[in-house]
């Protein structure tokens, strides 16, 4: 049978003997040797870049990514790096790539020596005399580590109700919850990275109340703290069902690194779980739980999973991958009670059951926010530079609603990726930027061995037109409202979910 090798499998020249430049595709990529290091050699036009080959969030290989402008995008989670410098930027990764330094004699390509890490840029003043961040997620540390970039000086505190610092929250349903990733894996930054960047982090401190025109947070213990501006990411809290039961010890919710430990510790000598909901965090628990070996039954009210979301044909597609793997499904019922082992559907039967994880959405934790006056409609309102109707008080993630460019409404998205790159724009804001958030949201969704990227916003839509098929998983949704494209969602086509974000971007632009 044959077999294909990508660009990054084929055997690797040696760039420091160098290669001819007709070898490079014009505005395109190969991977080759410096020493030890594998080192990506990009043509753009008539320049020549040679960087890291691997995206530094998930090792994705950056060959098999998009060049745009002089620019690379990684094709597993859309992190973007500068080809002339490595360094980061646009999230999910929050480490620059290496860079060497590109000789060009006639024809031939010579890659040299590595290149020195761009000089952290100089404090230009003016800005807040300190940064306070309200909540410990994602947009919180993506803001802080921004903020250090753009090299302010100042104080940061991030305070945070959980126990545990920032956490990648994705890896919470999928491999780790799986038992296929180690707890070290899991903190966005070591600990000691804190103290090194001057990040001071506040764990299992609830903030209390926010004073907005002094710019106060008072903490839960009573202390007090000023800053200069604050960025508000508190993120959303789970939904918790008013039923019989809702509260016994069995019933976990997702959403923190404890979270998601508790349930691996219930799972251990499990054989049966229920879980309520079929959004892509309970459909992303049932295969974690499966491949451990658990029974899973799901139970949802829709007719289909992801129906609402991502359409029939998607729908149908989850549904039957699951089934595949043995995932039963309760539709059309939602949990009416629960009592000890005993789970109660709605429709009357019951499932006998270990544990119960509860995944039947999210409210936006705006609380803080409404005491303080500031101005909320279903999250925190922010306009286009995320600063909310209070000055100097910014939001960001989950919590944070914004005039979204792209489909002329106002929107809260709930995607991890999003959620770093609006605290990276919250960050730039703060020191004065004004830079419009004009990000495109993109998210991933892994379900065993398939994978779902979804870049853009379409809560509504006329058709959804399929390329491919979803059956081989290889194939496209595309989500078209008034004869306009408003989002893109792939299985196996990694490079057309990177050109439709790039797509997306150009139409705004446009308008």
């Amino acid at each position: 049978m044959a077999t294909t090798t990508s660009a990054a499998e084929k055997p690797k020249p040696d760039l420091t003997a160098g290669i001819a430049l007709d070898s490079i595709p014009r505005d395109g990529m190969i991977v080759g040797r410096v020493g030890d290091d594998d080192v990506l050699v990009a043509r753009v036009g008539d320049r020549v870049f040679a960087v890291g080959a691997y995206c530094t969030h998930y090792h994705g290989s950056l060959v098999d990514g998009l060049i745009v402008g002089d620019t690379v995008r990684c094709p597993l989670h859309h992190a973007c790096f500068s080809l002339a410098t490595g360094d980061l930027l646009r999230a999910p990764a929050l480490d620059p790539i290496a860079c060497w330094r590109v000789e060009r004699q006639g024809d031939t390509v010579v890659v040299r020596e590595k290149a020195s890490p761009p000089a952290a840029r100089a404090d230009r003043g003016g800005h807040p005399a300190s940064i306070g961040i309200i909540g410990g997620g994602a947009a919180g540390l993506a803001a802080a580590d921004m903020l250090r970039r753009e090299g302010y000086d100042g104080p940061i505190t991030m305070i945070s109700a959980d126990e545990d610092g920032p956490v990648d929250r994705p890896n919470l349903s999928k491999d780790f919850l799986a038992g296929e990733a180690k707890d070290e894996w899991i903190p966005l930054w070591p600990t000691d990275l804190y103290a090194e960047k001057r990040v001071e982090l506040v764990l299992g401190s609830r903030v209390a109340s926010l004073d907005a025109a002094a710019k106060t947070v008072r903490l839960a213990t009573g202390s007090t703290r000023e800053f200069g501006a604050i960025l508000i990411a508190t993120g959303a809290d789970p939904v918790r069902l008013p039923i019989p039961g809702a509260d016994s010890p069995h019933v976990h919710y997702l959403r923190s690194f404890a979270d998601s430990k508790a349930i691996v510790a219930r799972a251990e000598g499990a054989k049966r779980a229920v879980v309520a909901g079929a959004s892509f965090i309970g459909l992303e628990v049932a295969a974690s739980l499966r491949t451990r070996g658990i029974a899973v039954d799901v139970v949802a009210p829709e007719q289909r999973p992801l129906e609402r979301v991502m359409g029939p044909e998607v729908g149908r597609f989850v549904q039957a991958l699951h089934e595949e793997h043995g995932v039963a499904f309760h539709l059309g019922e939602t949990v009416a009670s629960i009592d000890g082992r005993k789970v109660t559907l709605s429709g009357g039967g019951t499932i006998d059951a270990d544990f119960v994880v509860m995944g039947v959405g999210v409210t936006p934790s705006v609380a803080i926010a409404d005491a303080a006056g500031l101005k909320t409609d279903r999250g925190i309102e922010v306009n286009e530079f995320l600063e909310t109707s209070a000055s100097g008080i910014y939001a960001a993630g989950d919590v944070a609603r914004w005039p979204d460019p792209h489909t002329g409404d106002r929107i809260r998205v709930e995607h991890w990726v999003l959620a770093e790159r609006m605290g990276q724009t919250a960050a730039r804001n703060m020191l004065g930027r004004r830079e419009r958030f004009d990000a495109v949201p993109f998210f991933w969704s892994a379900h065993y061995d398939v994978t779902i990227r979804y870049v853009g916003h379409a809560e509504k839509w006329d058709a959804v037109r399929v390329d491919g098929s979803l059956d081989k998983r290889d194939a496209a949704a595309r989500f078209v409202r008034g004869g306009r494209t408003l989002a893109l969602a792939t299985v196996s086509r990694d490079r057309e979910c990177l050109q439709a974000e790039v797509e997306l971007e150009r139409m705004t632009a446009a308008r």
